[in-house]
C-alpha cells in the first residue's frame, strides 16, 4: 500500500519522519522539506515504517548517491544527503535528544568536528558468501533490509585501495578449497600496513596458503587468521605480527594495535577529536587526569604528554596491556598507571578510593557511562574533577548521563557532533562539563 506523505524531519537511523492523524511514519531514503510517494512496509501500534519510491517534491539538498548499492547496502544511509546537511542534521539530534532525555538545552553548540567524507573508513568487516548455484563470490556489507551480502564491486568509504581489492578477492576465496568456509573478512588499515583477516571454519590446504601468500605478494596486504573466536586471531606469518599502528604526530606517538583492538574507524578525524577534547579538558602540568574506557590509550597517551599523571581504566585488559606497552616504547609509563575494571559496575567508594582527579575524560561504548555519572554526581564537590569532558557515539545515552550529572551538580558547558562516520547514521559527539 503507498501513500503521499510530507517528511519533517530525521530519525536516529537517518529515515525521513512523516506523521498521519499524530502516528509517526518513518519513511527510508526520504529527506526533510520533501514530499514522497511511499510504500508502508510494516504497521504497528504506535509507528509505521515505509520505503520512498517516488520523490514529488525534492529537498534541495538532496544529491546523486556516489555509490551504486547504496539504498541496497547497509553500510550508509545518508549518501543522499548533500554532507554539510549531513552533519547539520545531526547536531538537531543531539540537541533534541537532550532536550527530550535529560532536558537540557545545550549552552554553547560546538562547532562540528570534520574530515574527509570519502575513504575513511579503516576498519571494516566485509561479510563473504560462496554462491554455490552461481559458483561465485560475494564479499561486502550486508543488505540493509536482510542478511544477504550486497553484490558489491566499489565501496567509497572504504580507503580506494581497499575498494580496489573487492574483485580480486572474490577471485582468491574462490579458488580456495573452503571457499564455503569463509563467512567474513575484517580489514584494518594502519599508516604503514594493511592487514586482512579472514575467518575461516575449516582449516587451509598447503596450495590455500601458498594462494594467500601470492595475494599477499601482489598486493601489498598482510594476512592474519581466525579459526575459532577472538583469542585465535594470529597472523598467517610471526614476522608481521607488530606491523599494524597509527600515529598521532602532533604528539609524536605511535600506537600499534591488532587487528581486532577496538580502534576508532576514522583516524584523520580521531587525530582532530584528540586535539579538541585536550583543548576542552585544559589540563595543566601538575595536574592528575583519569581516562575512563581508555582502550588503547587512545588518550591516555597523549593526556600524559600535558598532565602530571594519568590513570587509564578499561573492561579489556588485553587493552591496557597494550596501552601500558605503548606508554613504555614512549617512556610515559612513569606518568601512566592502567587497571581493568567493568564500569558498568562502579559506585562512589570505588570512585573515591581511586584518588582525587582534577579532571576526567570518559569516552564509553554505545551503553553510555551511568554508573560512573552516577558515582560522579554523589562526590562532594571538594572531591568532583573540576572539568569533565565526555565522548560518545550515542547521543541518546550521552544525553541521559548529562542529565545525571548537572541533576548532581555539574554545569553542562557546550556540546557538538563529530563527523566521524560520514553518510552513515552514527552519531559521534562531545560534551563538556564543569563542577
Amino acid at each position: 500500500m503507498s501513500e503521499v506523505l510530507s517528511i519533517e524531519s530525521l530519525d536516529l537511523e537517518a529515515r525521513g519522519i512523516a506523521h498521519r492523524d499524530g502516528k509517526a511514519i518513518f519513511v527510508e531514503g526520504a529527506l526533510p522539506g520533501e514530499i514522497v510517494e511511499a510504500t508502508i512496509l510494516k504497521k504497528k501500534p504506535s509507528y509505521e515504517t515505509a520505503r520512498a519510491d517516488r520523490i514529488i517534491k525534492e529537498s534541495n539538498l538532496r544529491v546523486k548517491p556516489q555509490c551504486p548499492s547504496f539504498g541496497v547496502c547497509g553500510g550508509c544511509a545518508m549518501q543522499h544527503l548533500e554532507p554539510s546537511a549531513q552533519v547539520a542534521i545531526k547536531q538537531r539530534v543531539l540537541e533534541d535528544c537532550f532536550a527530550h532525555i535529560s532536558k537540557l538545552k545545550i549552552p554553547q553548540v560546538l562547532a562540528p568536528m570534520h574530515g574527509p567524507v570519502w575513504g575513511y573508513r579503516y576498519r571494516a568487516r566485509l561479510s563473504v558468501r560462496y554462491v554455490r548455484k552461481k559458483e561465485a563470490v560475494l564479499i561486502g556489507f550486508r543488505e540493509r533490509r536482510g542478511s544477504y551480502v550486497v553484490d558489491m564491486t566499489e565501496c567509497h568509504v572504504l580507503p580506494k585501495r581497499v575498494s580496489d581489492l573487492l574483485l580480486p578477492l572474490r577471485e582468491l576465496i574462490g579458488s580456495l578449497s573452503v571457499r564455503d568456509r569463509v563467512p567474513q573478512i575484517e580489514v584494518a588499515v594502519g599508516d604503514e600496513a594493511l592487514v586482512l583477516t579472514i575467518r575461516h571454519m575449516d582449516p587451509f590446504s598447503e596450495q590455500d596458503l601458498l594462494l594467500l601468500d601470492a595475494f599477499s605478494e601482489k598486493y601489498e596486504v598482510i594476512w592474519w587468521t581466525q579459526a575459532k573466536g577472538p583469542e585465535t586471531v594470529r597472523p598467517l606469518h610471526e614476522e608481521d605480527a607488530n606491523k599494524l599502528a597509527y600515529t598521532l604526530p602532533q604528539f609524536g606517538l605511535k600506537m600499534p594495535y591488532k587487528p581486532i583492538d577496538f580502534t576508532q574507524v576514522n583516524h584523520q578525524i580521531n587525530r582532530v577529536l584528540i586535539d579538541k577534547a585536550l583543548n576542552l579538558l585544559e589540563v595543566q602540568p601538575e595536574e592528575r587526569v583519569a581516562d575512563l574506557f581508555c582502550g588503547l590509550g587512545n588518550f591516555t597517551l597523549p593526556l600524559a604528554t600535558r598532565a602530571r599523571q594519568v590513570v587509564g581504566i578499561e573492561g579489556s585488559k588485553t587493552l591496557t596491556d597494550r596501552a601500558l606497552e605503548a606508554a613504555r616504547e614512549h617512556g610515559l609509563d612513569h606518568k601512566t598507571d592502567f587497571s581493568t575494571l567493568n564500569l558498568f559496575e562502579v559506585d562512589v567508594q570505588w570512585l573515591r578510593e581511586l584518588g582525587y582527579f582534577d579532571r576526567m575524560l570518559i569516552d564509553p561504548p554505545r551503553e553510555g557511562a551511568m554508573e560512573v555519572a552516577r558515582a560522579l554526581s554523589k562526590l562532594a564537590v571538594a572531591e568532583r574533577p573540576k572539568r569533565i569532558v565526555y565522548v560518545s557515539c550515542s547521543p541518546s545515552t550521552l544525553a541521559r548521563d548529562a542529565g545525571i550529572l548537572v541533576e548532581g551538580g555539574y554545569k553542562l558547558l557546550a556540546a557538538g557532533v563529530v563527523n566521524m562516520f560520514p553518510h552513515t547514521a552514527h552519531i559521534e559527539s562531545i560534551a563538556v562539563f564543569e563542577s
